[in-house]
């Protein structure tokens, strides 16, 4: 073992306060902190440590790619725990809670492990990879009474919650249609030379349940562009933009029917029917202030949301906003966070449901996986959100799943 590793980890040890005197089983007493493990420690995951709330405090972080593990404590001069493999992370009877910022293909068996481990999560958007993993992580979370909060952070921001809440509540009167943005997809990985594995990288770890395939560095720091690893920006940007639309339709917890190209838009562009006859259109350049939500037109006029914002047509649509410094506080920090957060560590010892929970969040980016799926086949497509299935579509239906690989199957619940 590196000594340096090795000190890392012993330091940390009188740090941690056995989990009986923080609260009693499975909960955490309201005046003692929160312990905290990460699973993932790249770039999202140290801007969510720095943001953590003075009520959580991490004791243990874990990557596949162990020297971001050391350079995170490193760079802040703190003694964690530092783990490769995310599993050791789990089994520490100290830990409370864990926030998942691995990469997409990574997130919903960390979450699942997590759930019957005992541990309420945070864990970052886009939530799944493809949709049937997602309802199975929903079943998870059930199954073993935890807390899961996705980090779609504009569930929390009292200038998105009053936007959709006007939308949802029919401010807007009849809904005429939705704009949205035409988020691009991802691409399949090329042929690419095989080139060295970093020397603190467990490569089989990374690729988790995909494809077994040689390094290349490419893969790992480009992963979002291929589709093994991510849906591009539709699940990326769109993971936010679609929760929106979701949120302001009052459709969070159910889906569209309806998918077709436009044939009439940009390329690329998609097309989708609710059962209330609302329609939206994902046409809008990606770029500006809107990957993050939608334009919203109806009888009394029209509405732009984005984040932590919006635009009203005519102005006096919504006339009383929220107090001045309830917005600004979300423009403090590079991608905010901290009181998405917040909400999630109150969830932890109340135990209710919080804004952004996993049904919601495995909903909102199931429509970002339908897109993605509406353009692989170029064709209309019907869809029951109560099934969560193409009636009578088997070739569109093979695309609601993948094969995992040996080794990072998804425990029955």
């Amino acid at each position: 073992m590196n000594p340096r590793r090795h000190f890392l980890a012993a330091a940390a040890a009188p740090l941690i306060i056995p989990r009986h005197i923080l609260g009693g089983k499975g909960f955490v007493a309201p005046s003692d902190s929160v312990r905290v493990g990460v699973i993932g420690m790249g770039n999202r995951s140290g801007l969510l440590v720095d943001q953590l709330p003075e009520q959580a405090q991490v004791v243990s972080v874990a990557d596949c790619f162990l020297e971001r593990c050391e350079d995170a404590v490193t760079k802040r001069k703190v003694r964690w725990r530092i783990h490769q493999d995310y599993r050791r992370l789990l089994e520490e009877k100290e830990v409370d809670g864990v926030i998942v910022g691995t990469n997409d293909h990574v997130r919903v068996l960390a979450c699942v492990l997590a759930c019957q481990a005992g541990k309420d999560v945070y864990a970052e958007k886009p939530l799944t990879l493809y949709v049937t993993e997602g309802r199975a992580l929903v079943k998870a979370v059930r199954r073993y009474n935890r807390i899961l909060q996705v980090g779609s952070q504009q569930r929390s921001m009292a200038m998105n919650q009053l936007a959709c809440g006007f939308v949802r509540k029919g401010g807007l009167g009849k809904i005429h249609f939705v704009q949205g943005v035409n988020y691009p997809g991802p691409r399949r990985i090329p042929d690419l030379p095989e080139q060295p594995v970093p020397g603190t990288l467990n490569w089989d770890m990374w690729l988790n349940q995909t494809p077994l395939r040689p390094y290349h560095r490419d893969i790992q720091f480009g992963w979002m562009n291929w589709r093994d690893y991510s849906g591009g920006q539709m699940t990326n940007w769109g993971a936010h933009g679609l929760d929106q639309i979701q949120f302001a339709l009052g459709v969070s917890e159910t889906g569209p029917v309806e998918w077709w190209p436009l044939a009439d838009g940009p390329p690329g562009a998609i097309g989708f029917r609710y059962a209330s006859g609302v329609t939206v259109r994902l046409e809008m350049p990606h770029k500006g202030r809107l990957p993050g939500g939608a334009i919203f037109a109806g009888e009394n006029g029209r509405i732009e949301i984005y984040r932590n914002g919006f635009e009203c047509d005519p102005p006096e649509l919504i006339k009383e906003l929220p107090p001045e410094e309830e917005v600004k506080k979300w423009d403090r920090a590079q991608w905010q966070a901290k009181y998405h957060m917040q909400e999630w560590l109150d969830s932890i010892r109340t135990r209710k449901l919080p804004s952004a929970d996993v049904e919601i969040g495995h909903r909102s980016i199931t429509v970002s996986h339908l897109a993605n799926i509406t353009r692989e086949l170029n064709r209309k497509l019907r869809w029951d959100p109560d099934a969560e299935q193409f009636p009578g579509d088997a070739e569109a239906n093979a695309l609601l799943d993948r094969p995992r690989r040996k080794g990072y199957e998804l425990p029955r619940v």
